[in-house]
């Protein structure tokens, strides 16, 4: 749980549970989330058997099911299950949305749910069993969250204030160790995986775009030099050459000056 500190117009603080209002594509989420899960439920048809992600019915039928990747995610095993995913989601991931706008972060979060599916793919390719669940794409968020703000405080069970660096790792350990063999534990680390280096990513390219940035800056002003000093010789050989027709006349100076005048009036113009 994680707690937010507010401090009013009057000077003193109120405390607000959670991130505050819930941002436009997780509300999207939630409803979509819940409202699956509900006919889940409500419907009697085995919704998980084809919108699931079976591994070894996908790559026998391949082609055919390609939307699973994509659709695993919306389903859930039971109500804790799809609660606690969007529970985390609103949790870690509202702030974060707010921060990258609502494209970014539904890119990040179909993404991270997609590369869960893929790891899943790569190492249980015969699983014969569905994989269900927003937890590769929660795994993600968490990743995100924990990257970009480290040194925040969650209060487990309200008492017990633990900086997001510690909690996070400590939460997904315990998740690992706890979870037992149901638990797609590949398409956990598969969010996650995506979710390091789609942030470290960003920050490299940032970094990368600044130094490319200052590398163009430089050869800018070392051309800017190179052609002020040019200016600055051709300006002194000509004010030469005036002086030597101010002396002998123009009909005197060499045709090497009288070609470098010429150069240099066509230049200038």
């Amino acid at each position: 749980m994680r707690f937010n500190n507010y401090s009013g117009g009057g000077g003193y603080r109120r405390l607000s549970i959670g991130p505050g209002a819930v941002s436009p594509f997780i509300k999207l989420m939630l409803l979509t989330n819940i409202a699956v899960f509900m006919i889940q439920t409500l419907v009697n048809f085995p919704l998980a058997e084809l919108l699931g992600l079976t591994p070894a019915r996908f790559f026998a039928e391949f082609p055919n099911l390609l939307f699973q990747p994509f659709t695993y995610m919306f389903l859930h095993a039971n109500f804790w299950h799809v609660f606690f995913n969007m529970f985390v989601l609103w949790m870690f991931g509202t702030e974060i949305e707010f921060s990258w706008g609502k494209k970014s972060f539904a890119k990040f979060y179909i993404l991270a749910g997609l590369s869960g599916a893929i790891l899943t793919l790569i190492f249980q390719s015969e699983l014969p069993v569905p994989v269900i669940g927003a937890s590769g794409a929660i795994y993600g968020v968490l990743i995100a969250y924990w990257l970009l703000f480290p040194h925040r405080y969650l209060y487990i069970y309200f008492l017990f204030p633990v900086k997001v660096k510690w909690a996070i790792p400590g939460f997904m350990i315990l998740g690992f160790l706890a979870g037992g063999g149901n638990i797609a534990h590949f398409a956990h680390l598969g969010g996650a995986i995506f979710g390091l280096i789609f942030v470290k990513a960003d920050w490299r390219i940032a970094r990368f775009g600044s130094t490319l940035k200052k590398l163009r800056h430089k050869k800018q002003e070392a051309k800017f030099e190179k052609n002020r000093l040019k200016a600055e010789d051709t300006m002194k050989r000509v004010d030469e050459i005036l002086d030597k027709i101010n002396d002998v006349g123009i009909e005197n100076i060499s045709e090497e000056d009288r070609k470098f005048l010429e150069d240099a009036s066509s230049h200038m113009s």
